[in-house]
């Protein structure tokens, strides 16, 4: 008579420890917080000091940025003279020495640059909408997935900028990879960026950065 019981509960046992594991490998880390500079070595992002390697910028590229530096140079004027985000990826880049505040959700993660006060948003799952009605945006629309324990963001709807260390036409692309570590007794987030375009650059080009 119990033979019935003893086999439903066995079963129902054995599901439960596979449920378990589902959950703790579908587990994700916990970005939240105030990141700031990176103290150590390989710090990266191309800050001010940082030894600044020629990007292979195509011959269009080359003139339009040319052209924007006769521009401004007079007169020393920059958007962020006047408290415009930096946009990406040089919002990401430069970020640390003025922190970033890092707010996540399930379906999506808010980063708050305190430089200009910058706000960006990685939407994830039913959160991210339909390419065709998305606008173009100096931080364009970002979308994340996770892969194990790395976040991947995808950018695109960029704006055509030449006033960062990273200029890109509104054809870039933009893929950062973000991994969680440790560092005698402190956790480290690091960022693999990699920019594709094909107006701009004639190959991909890359910049880590830890916070």
């Amino acid at each position: 008579m119990l033979a019935r019981p003893v086999a439903c509960l066995r079963l129902a046992l054995v599901v439960g420890l596979f449920a378990g594991l589902g959950l703790a490998q579908t587990k994700t880390p916990d970005f939240t917080g105030v990141w700031t500079t990176y103290r150590g070595a390989g710090g990266g992002g191309g800050g001010r000091g940082a030894a600044q390697a020629e990007l292979p910028y195509t011959e269009e590229a080359k003139r339009k940025i040319a052209e924007y530096r006769a521009l401004v140079s007079p007169a020393g004027d920059t958007p962020g003279g006047y408290c415009l985000g930096t946009g990406m990826p040089g919002s990401m880049l430069g970020s640390g020495g003025y922190p970033m505040e890092v707010i996540q959700r399930p379906d999506q993660i808010t980063v708050v640059y305190e430089a200009h006060n910058e706000i960006r948003r990685i939407y994830f799952g039913e959160r991210i909408i339909p390419v065709r009605d998305r606008l173009p945006e100096r931080d364009g629309y970002s979308t994340g997935r996770w892969e194990g324990d790395t976040l991947v963001v995808e950018t695109a709807q960029l704006k055509e900028q030449v006033d960062q260390r990273f200029a890109h036409s509104d054809q870039a692309r933009i893929v950062e990879r973000y991994r969680l570590s440790e560092e005698d007794g402190r956790k480290v987030l690091t960022a693999e960026m990699t920019l594709t375009d094909p107006a701009f650059y004639t190959r991909p080009v890359s910049e880590t950065k830890k916070w």
